[in-house]
């Protein structure tokens, strides 16, 4: 993931009821604006760990994509771990048989996403890699019609074309550029995002976090095998063991805690907005330390993509009044 922002809020499950509109507490009202200002901040900062991913694996030394996987899933498998045991006061065995099968199955799509985000960025540009990644809010809406039934709003579907065409436009500047199959892994990462949230909203009442612990033993075993079947073995260098490591706590494991704890304050749409955070920051990570600088067409489809994200989180948000007590 980078594991990416794409959707990660869907991880918080709260139930929603009409405010009282009849008695307005001022003391209340400002808590609550506070505790919403708290969850931008809190979300902000969420995207900015998912933005490192670009950059710590360009700063790899010789880390081959298999032992990148291997080391940064077992550091996130054993965060969130901590995490979840903190969070359930001691109980963690009993939160994560909680989950229960979808938990499981979130787990092994998160496989899929975490693998090809890193293959991707290994084979393209950063900033192909992370404006593709930002298509999986759009592939979400696609699957959830076709197989929960949920309906797409008109406005959902104009952002969708205006990315499809975008994401055209990448694409096949990848594939002039002999990068093809990077952007086909990055499509391929966020694709398998776009099922680990389908997976979030079937088994929507349950606490869904176990499935990123999941995600990251599963992972770590899928690449300690391809680690021996293809000779690479696990020897890495103390950097990019250390980068392994931060790219798994802070990265993926701590920016997904940040955006867990600030969505409980902050409307769905305005945490997608939020979230695109991730897509402008981590090119530009490379840009200014690696002088890495994207091709005009990957501009031209990454604003594309970025503005139908903006344009369509924008749109959720005005369908939805402000809630009183909601800042």
């Amino acid at each position: 993931m980078g594991a990416t922002g794409r959707g990660r809020a869907a991880i918080v499950t709260r139930s929603r009821k009409a405010p009282d509109m009849s008695v307005v507490d001022p003391v209340s009202l400002a808590s609550d604006a506070s505790g919403y200002r708290r969850g931008v901040l809190l979300i902000l900062a969420a995207g900015l760990c998912w933005s490192l991913m670009g950059i710590g694996i360009r700063l790899m030394e010789d880390a081959t994509a298999w032992q990148i996987l291997f080391y940064r899933s077992i550091a996130l498998a054993a965060f969130l771990f901590c995490v979840i045991s903190v969070l359930s006061v001691g109980r963690p065995f009993a939160v994560i048989a909680a989950a229960g099968i979808g938990g499981m199955i979130g787990g092994l799509a998160l496989v899929g996403a975490f693998s090809g985000a890193v293959v991707a960025i290994q084979t393209t540009t950063v900033a192909n890699a992370m404006f593709l990644f930002a298509a999986a809010p759009f592939l979400s809406a696609v699957l959830g019609l076709v197989i929960l039934g949920e309906a797409v709003r008109p406005g959902t579907w104009a952002a969708m074309a205006v990315a499809t065409v975008g994401i055209v436009i990448m694409v096949w500047d990848g594939i002039s550029a002999g990068q093809w199959l990077g952007n086909v892994l990055a499509l391929g990462s966020a694709l398998a995002f776009a099922i680990f949230t389908i997976v979030l909203r079937y088994w929507k009442g349950a606490d869904m976090m176990p499935a990123v612990m999941w995600g990251g033993v599963f992972t770590a075993l899928i690449a300690g095998v391809a680690c021996l079947v293809t000779g690479q073995g696990f020897a890495v260098t103390g950097h990019d063991l250390m980068l392994a490591g931060i790219l798994g706590v802070i990265q993926v494991g701590l920016g997904l805690v940040l955006c867990t704890i600030g969505a409980r304050t902050v409307p769905a749409a305005e945490v997608a907005l939020l979230t695109l955070s991730e897509v402008v920051l981590g090119p530009l990570w490379v840009a200014l330390i690696l002088s890495e600088i994207p091709s005009t067409p990957t501009l031209i489809g990454g604003a594309m993509l970025f503005a139908a994200l903006a344009l369509n989180a924008l749109s959720g948000m005005r369908r939805r009044p402000p809630a009183m007590g909601r800042g």
